[in-house]
C-alpha cells in the first residue's frame, strides 16, 4: 500500500508555506492526488520527484496533465452504459457493485443485490448505514483496492475513479462474507435490534451472503481496479467531447 503524505509533511520537506504547496499541486508541479477537498502526495512519487530535482542539470518540462472535468461524476458518465458494464462485472464476480461519488452518494443502482442488502433497503436507516460506510471508504487514503470489514463484519473494497490528478468517485464491491461466518446468535440479535428488523429474517438473509475463496477475493480486487480504469477512460473521453461541443456551440453564438 502506498503511503500518502499530507500538505504539512510536504511543507517540512520543501521548507515552503502551505499555500505554495497547494499552488504547486494545482499546477501539476508536484505528484499529488486530490481526495475530496484535500491534497495527498504519494510518498514513492515524491521521493522520485525529489531525486529528479537534485540530479537534473536543467529544469525538465512538466508532464502534461489532463484538465479536471467540470461537474460531478454523475454528470460525466453515460449512466445507462455504465450500469450495463457494472451489471456484467457483478454477475461475473458474484458480488454486489455500485458506483458512488467520494461522499458515498450512489450514482448507479446496486448490481446483484443480496437478500441482506434488500432487507437493509427496507429499513428506516439501512440506506444511511450503507452510504456512511461508502463515505468512509472515500476518505481512506489507500490508493489500491483492499478489503475492509464493515457492518456485521462483511467485507467491502473500493477502487478510485480518477481524472487527471483528481479523484472523482469509486466503484465499490461489498457484502462479502469474512472467514468466520455467520455471526453468532447474540450478534445477530443485537444487529437486528439496531436495524429494527426481525432476527429470523436477518438470520435467513445472512445465509445467502456471498462467500468467496481467497483466490476469488484477489480476483475481485484486481478486477475492481480494471473497472475503475475503464470508468476513468470514459470520463476523460466524455469530458473532451463535452468540451468540444461547448466550443462549437460558443463558436456558433459568436459567429
Amino acid at each position: 500500500m502506498v503511503d500518502m503524505l499530507t500538505a504539512k509533511d510536504m511543507q517540512r520537506l520543501l521548507q515552503v508555506d502551505r499555500s505554495t504547496i497547494y499552488r504547486m499541486a494545482e499546477a501539476g508541479r508536484l505528484p499529488a492526488i486530490k481526495v475530496g477537498k484535500q491534497w495527498r502526495f504519494p510518498s514513492d512519487q515524491v521521493d522520485y520527484w525529489l531525486n529528479g530535482q537534485t540530479t537534473a542539470t536543467a529544469p525538465a518540462p512538466l508532464p502534461a496533465v489532463d484538465p479536471a472535468p467540470v461537474g460531478d461524476l454523475a454528470g460525466l458518465l453515460p449512466l445507462d452504459c455504465v450500469q450495463l458494464i457494472q451489471d456484467s462485472f457483478a454477475e461475473l464476480l458474484r458480488v454486489m457493485l455500485v458506483v458512488t461519488d467520494l461522499d458515498g452518494n450512489p450514482i448507479t443502482q446496486v448490481s446483484q443485490p443480496t437478500p441482506f442488502y434488500n432487507l437493509l433497503a427496507e429499513t428506516s436507516h439501512g440506506h444511511q448505514v450503507c452510504q456512511e460506510t461508502w463515505r468512509v471508504l472515500g476518505q481512506t487514503p489507500a490508493l489500491k483496492p483492499r478489503f475492509v470489514p464493515t457492518l456485521a463484519g462483511l467485507l467491502c473494497a473500493r477502487a478510485l475513479v480518477r481524472h487527471g490528478n483528481e479523484l472523482k468517485g469509486m466503484i465499490i464491491a461489498f457484502g462479502i462474507a469474512p472467514g468466520e461466518w455467520p455471526p453468532d446468535a447474540a450478534a445477530i440479535s443485537e444487529l437486528a435490534q439496531f436495524l429494527d428488523v426481525d432476527p429470523a429474517s436477518l438470520d435467513h438473509a445472512f445465509e445467502a451472503v456471498t462467500r468467496l475463496t481467497v483466490a476469488e477475493q484477489e480476483r475481485v480486487l484486481t478486477t475492481l481496479q480494471h473497472i475503475a480504469d475503464i470508468l476513468a477512460h470514459i470520463v476523460t473521453e466524455r469530458s473532451v467531447l463535452l468540451g468540444q461541443l461547448a466550443a462549437l456551440d460558443s463558436g456558433k453564438t459568436t459567429g
